[in-house]
């Protein structure tokens, strides 16, 4: 060691660190099928076929102020993806809601991150999905810090993935399935590149997402974002930008296909995301979005996301 900081582009990215999960911090109680232990003795079987082969459903969900946001939303969400997979869950969504206030208070959290894991359970070593007796649930209660508070303020540098989104007929985006490596591909594209995050385009070339959030464009005063058969996760934050904040401040928000020209040509670029929240983008493979900072309708809208959710109580439904 030289005493020296490190400045290198991995080093300055801390996606998912916080001081409360640091080694030695405080740890949390985990719930898993059935109940709490603490989080160094949470454990699940080798023979569990979402680590064996990524089959398994979850959601992340935000904590402001005690409240768990779009709770409900999300539950159905959870529901919806394991449907989609025919994955029966071992728990009902009433006892699953239950179960998740019950760790936000076990842990102490008045704000933080809730992520809850279905898994198709203990199986054989073959792919045979129903031959595992029982699915798994796991519910995590704990922080988390996706990016520097920096740039939430002066905008985040993004780049154009060249590995495109999963077509829909293989792989649905909207079943929020454990299968994330399209996604974590494109991500190791973008930490190569010394940024965060990466813009996937459908196998057509048409704007999809991001690897982990929804996007939106701003042109003339018009925002826009994809629309849903791009290809893409149907963000909560993401509708819930749609429904609730945008107009709340006077605007409709656009949904349409989107080229990459129309994304770098725009005046703003904005990110949403359970756990980014929303952030503006400052630049796309190194061209200049609009002025090079957070514009003023995405700050307005960053704004006024955090009055509902952190002055007023934040909706669980």
């Amino acid at each position: 060691m030289t005493g020296h900081e490190d400045k290198s582009p991995t080093a300055m990215m801390s996606e998912g660190t916080s001081p409360d999960t640091t080694p030695g911090s405080k740890t949390r109680d985990v719930w898993i099928d059935g109940s709490f232990v603490e989080q160094s003795e949470a454990r699940i079987s080798v023979f569990d076929h979402g680590l064996l082969y990524g089959d398994g459903c979850f959601e992340g969900i935000r904590i402001y102020n005690g409240r768990i946001f779009k709770l409900r939303t999300h539950l159905q969400r959870l529901f919806s993806s394991a449907e989609s997979i025919r994955l029966e869950p071992s728990y009902d969504i009433e006892t699953i809601e239950r179960v998740t206030r019950e760790a936000v208070t076990r842990n102490g959290l008045k704000d933080g991150y809730i992520r809850i894991v279905i898994t198709r359970g203990v199986g054989s070593l073959g792919l045979h999905p129903f031959k595992c007796e029982r699915s798994s649930l796991i519910i995590i209660a704990d922080v988390i810090s996706l990016y520097p508070e920096s740039m939430y303020t002066d905008g985040m540098s993004v780049i154009i993935a060249k590995r495109p989104r999963l077509p829909v007929a293989c792989l649905d985006p909207r079943i929020k399935s454990l299968n994330y490596l399209n996604n974590i591909l494109a991500k190791i594209e973008a930490i190569d590149a010394g940024v965060l995050e990466a813009i996937m385009l459908n196998t057509e070339g048409i704007v999809a997402e991001c690897t982990g959030d929804n996007i939106f464009i701003i042109k003339d005063g018009v925002i826009s974002t994809p629309d849903t058969e791009a290809g893409m996760l149907h963000g909560i934050t993401r509708q819930y930008v749609m429904d609730t904040v945008a107009p709340a401040l006077g605007y409709t928000i656009e949904e349409r296909s989107h080229q990459i020209e129309d994304v770098k040509g725009a005046d703003e670029v904005f990110l949403s995301g359970t756990a980014a929240e929303i952030i503006g983008v400052s630049s796309i493979d190194g061209d200049q979005i609009g002025s090079g900072v957070v514009g003023p309708i995405t700050s307005a809208l960053a704004a006024e996301f955090t009055r509902r959710v952190c002055e007023e109580p934040a909706p669980e439904d």
